[in-house]
């Protein structure tokens, strides 16, 4: 099978999880037959096209739109712009031995060419929601909300099936799109296990040594990974640190991650938490794994969370893990067996949650052991991709259906 992957990030270029979703699943449907052609933006840092695998796995092709020199006049003129340039990227690849027989589309910034895609072209579409604006943003409140959520649901609707990454996704892709229950297939996101194993180097004087930066021989590290943003719950965070202080002083909290962060600083330096609240900003993925590697909890307090797959890291990185109990997370983690879920929005709750896997050892190592044997069972990308590949034949089948004899 042949499979056109239309994404707007795609490593190098980084800015959420759907580039090292879009990465990883491209790379596992290679491994298993299946010829792929991403379409994606530009970085400045990458070829306009590479092969980036061959046999004994199928090709896995990556096109890059052209920079274009004319800046857009705003957000959504710029959307329009990456569309059409997507779209001057993929019209080639239509014709002859190239032409995929199924485009799949990473949510609704890249609506746009996928739907011009399907109807010129008269293939099948897929399309992966990873979120909505109506659940990013607790309901639809100004005008380019509702122009994102109107492209999210025109999305939904030309899709022939839509992939949803946990059974949350899906109810809230049919009562907010208004898309059929049954043009919606739930496919979990995936993790590289490997990927999350402390970077080549790392021996035990050097992560100790890399430790010393964040937290002192005698102090416990609490991790954070993510976007500064609102759902990702960083402000409730905040406001649990000093129950946890009040338990265990010698604390030290770690949170990664690019956004507006100012305001939290703010309230952290308000509490009297500058010496034990870093906010990192951007990390490189070597220092990440290394904060994995030596952190004493990993914590995720998400006010709205899809799917999660900052739990599968934790869980694939062998450090406790402490979550809110919203969306996708309630699907990932057991609670009191792979991990301590805690209310959301809820200071308190969270810092229970964080002083039971800080004081309780035992609890912490039984916690990590059964997180490890669930995502490697459960989560690996060879699987995802086998389900993703069952998803296809399914539009596949489905666009035949529709055609008149």
């Amino acid at each position: 099978m042949r499979v056109l992957m239309l994404t707007w990030e795609y490593p190098p270029r980084i800015v959420g999880g759907i580039a090292r979703h879009a990465y990883a699943l491209a790379n596992a449907l290679a491994r298993q037959g299946v010829e792929v052609q991403v379409v994606t933006a530009p970085h400045p840092d990458a070829a306009p096209s590479e092969i980036a695998t061959a046999a004994p796995a199928a090709e896995l092709s990556v096109y890059r739109s052209d920079e274009d020199s004319v800046k857009p006049l705003d957000f959504v003129a710029g959307i329009h712009q990456l569309g059409y340039s997507l779209l001057e990227r993929a019209l080639p690849l239509m014709s002859g031995r190239a032409k995929p027989q199924v485009v799949h589309a990473h949510d609704w910034l890249v609506a746009y060419p996928a739907r011009t895609l399907r109807h010129a072209f008269d293939l099948p579409l897929v399309t992966t929601i990873h979120a909505t604006e109506h659940g990013r943003n607790n309901g639809i409140h100004t005008p380019l909300q509702h122009y994102i959520h109107s492209i999210e649901a025109m999305a939904a609707g030309d899709a022939g099936r839509v992939i949803a990454c946990s059974e949350f996704m899906s109810e809230e892709i049919q009562r907010v799109l208004g898309c059929p229950a049954d043009k919606v297939a739930v496919v979990p996101n995936g993790i590289e296990i490997e990927r999350m194993a402390p970077p080549p180097g790392s021996t035990k004087q050097a992560l100790a040594a890399f430790r010393r930066r964040y937290a002192g021989p005698d102090e416990q590290l609490v991790l954070f990974v993510g976007r500064m943003v609102r759902e990702k719950g960083v402000a409730v965070l905040v406001e649990a640190v000093p129950a946890v202080l009040g338990q265990r002083p010698a604390t030290r909290f770690v949170l990664v991650g690019k956004g507006y962060s100012e305001g939290m600083e703010a309230r952290a330096a308000a509490l009297g938490l500058r010496d034990r609240v870093r906010f990192t900003g951007f990390l490189p993925d070597d220092d990440v794994r290394r904060l994995y590697a030596v952190a004493d909890a990993a914590v995720y307090p998400s006010l709205y969370e899809p799917f999660g797959i900052v739990a599968l890291e934790a869980m694939a990185a062998k450090v406790p893990l402490v979550t809110s109990d919203v969306g996708g997370f309630r699907e990932i983690v057991e609670h009191e067996v792979t991990g301590i879920t805690t209310w959301a929005d809820n200071p308190e709750s969270l810092a229970w949650g964080l002083l039971q896997v800080l004081s309780r050892p035992d609890l912490a190592r039984r916690l990590v052991k059964a997180a490890y044997e669930r995502v490697v069972s459960d989560y690996s990308w060879d699987r995802i991709a086998e389900r993703t590949l069952e998803t296809y034949r399914e539009a596949r089948r489905a666009s035949r259906a529709r055609r008149p004899s």
